[in-house]
């Protein structure tokens, strides 16, 4: 199964015999909560789903987003309806970064049938509702471990040996700014390749063709050395993970990402546009 589903696809099965999950993960980075968002219009049928506590841990030294608590994440998914045996569509504002973070999340924890909306909300041109939904609790039990992760060691041993991707922006990955965690850089032997990249002007995510190159000179391909990929706190790299797969690229993420890197001292930093 495709890991992106259009919305002119979404309209068609959520009328269909067998409809979909909706889940409704919006969430900004250091922005306000989105369920007020939520409130005022969503796809019919989505039920909101809250990043910072519901996809992920309290931040603390292993990252500003660490995995969550699988027993409480169990618990969300089944009251948003998740079964192991229906699918599931999630979908976010328009970066995909959150919408991917569920998709990861569910894909780890085991379930085999998982989209997220291409473009998000943004590219979904049927009707809002403000209803909140009371579907039917779901099975879901989560099996962690079915995507490969990655830690700090890992991260640093995977730049030397195969291609670790950095989906921060440029210049988070040199070292000019850091907005948010102690340290400017990266992991040496660490690769720039950001998020934004991964889509069009549209939205949309490029075709399989144009992820295929983008990451083919980036030295990520099909079949090729080992991939990892990391962000700023394990969200938007997810969205790269799912560009990979899209790519025919399988790829592990460091869910810890730079805000656990930099909160340890000894760590090396890198800086500047080379690689290493």
């Amino acid at each position: 199964m495709n890991a992106i589903i259009s919305a002119t696809e979404l309209a068609h099965e959520s009328v269909g015999p067998h409809p979909p999950v909706l889940l409704d993960v919006r969430w900004q980075l250091g922005g306000p909560p989105q369920r007020p968002e939520y409130l005022k219009g969503h796809i019919p049928g989505a039920v909101f789903v809250d990043l910072p506590t519901a996809l992920a841990g309290p931040a603390g030294r292993t990252g500003r987003h660490p995995l969550p608590d699988l027993t409480a994440f169990a618990e969300v998914m089944r009251a948003a309806g998740v079964s192991g045996d229906r699918d599931v569509v999630v979908y976010d504002g328009d970066k995909g970064w959150a919408a991917a973070r569920a998709w990861w999340l569910l894909r780890w924890t085991g379930h085999e049938s998982v989209r997220v909306l291409d473009g998000g909300l943004a590219a979904w041109s049927g009707p809002l509702e403000t209803a909140v939904p009371t579907p039917s609790p779901g099975d879901f039990s989560p099996q962690p471990g079915v995507l490969r992760t990655l830690d700090a060691d890992s991260a640093l041993a995977l730049a030397d040996t195969g291609v670790l991707l950095d989906a921060r922006a440029g210049e988070r990955y040199r070292g000019e700014v850091e907005p948010i965690d102690p340290v400017g850089g990266h992991i040496p032997g660490a690769v720039s390749a950001p998020t934004t990249e991964n889509t069009g002007e549209d939205g949309l995510f490029l075709s399989r063709e144009e992820l295929t190159a983008r990451f083919a000179a980036l030295g990520a391909v099909p079949g090729g050395r080992e991939v990892g990929v990391y962000c700023g706190s394990g969200v938007s790299a997810a969205q790269q993970v799912l560009a990979l797969e899209l790519a025919g690229v399988p790829a592990a993420l460091y869910v810890g990402s730079w805000s656990e890197w930099s909160a340890d001292p000894s760590r090396p930093v890198a800086t500047g546009p080379e690689r290493g």
